[in-house]
């Protein structure tokens, strides 16, 4: 199956149908020395990274509107020299974007914190996908959503109405899973509760929120699959 994905371009997807494989990634294998290598010198400049576990794709396929894969438990060590060494046939990334959408239609994203290791840059409160977020070993995309949105923004999304189904972006050997999230409040309400909620933080993820409104310049500092998903939303009737 390898990765078999319609890229650059948003695509529904009904089901999400991806599976942890316990076995060691074999690109974590055949890379251990230079993984721990980059390791060093990536906590070296920055002593707040954490070396947690995480997990990474060996196979993505999307076969009608199922999302398809297998992933395997690495370290986030992997992840720092795949993102800088990515070009194997056998690894790529998926994460999932919840996108929070106020009651007066704006997107409510968040800038990441200098300490992480995406310094500044804008994206959907989210996280890459743990251990913890497979149940019987298939991967709860929901669970993911709502865990990295509380850690990251204090916000509880978990009885908020949601698209009837997921859709994906692929570009750059990553592929984002996304699914909006619609909230009974407008989009400076939304801002105030995540600042408040990071002032409490004694070592906060995230710098506090971004509103992007569809009309002026989008925020500097985007990830790459951000500037898709906005023109998509904005493009849409709910």
């Amino acid at each position: 199956m390898a990765f078999d994905l319609p890229r650059g371009v948003i695509t529904p997807v009904q089901h999400v149908d991806v599976r942890l494989d316990s076995t060691p990634h074999p690109f974590e294998l055949r890379n251990r020395d230079a993984i721990a290598a980059n390791w060093e010198r990536e906590h070296a400049a920055n002593p707040a990274l954490f070396n947690g576990r995480m997990v990474l794709l060996s196979e993505l396929a999307l076969r009608g509107t199922t999302l398809t894969g297998r992933c395997h438990p690495v370290n986030y060590a992997t992840m720092l020299y795949f993102r800088k060494n990515k070009g194997d046939a056998d690894i790529e990334h998926s994460f999932a974007f919840p996108a929070l959408v106020s009651s007066d239609n704006k997107l409510v994203a968040i800038r990441m914190a200098q300490h992480t290791a995406n310094p500044g840059r804008v994206y959907f409160a989210a996280g890459s996908f743990e251990p913890a977020d497979f149940v019987d070993s298939r991967c709860d995309v929901p669970a993911n959503m709502m865990r990295e949105v509380m850690e990251e923004t204090g916000l509880d999304i978990s009885k908020a109405a949601t698209d009837s189904r997921f859709h994906i972006y692929s570009i750059d050997s990553s592929t984002v899973i996304f699914r909006r999230y619609w909230l009974n409040r407008d989009a400076h309400s939304i801002a105030r509760s995540i600042e408040s909620f990071v002032a409490t933080e004694q070592e906060p993820e995230i710098e506090g929120p971004v509103v992007i409104d569809g009309i002026g310049e989008k925020p500097a500092g985007m990830a790459a699959h951000m500037e898709a998903i906005i023109d998509w939303h904005f493009a849409q009737r709910r």
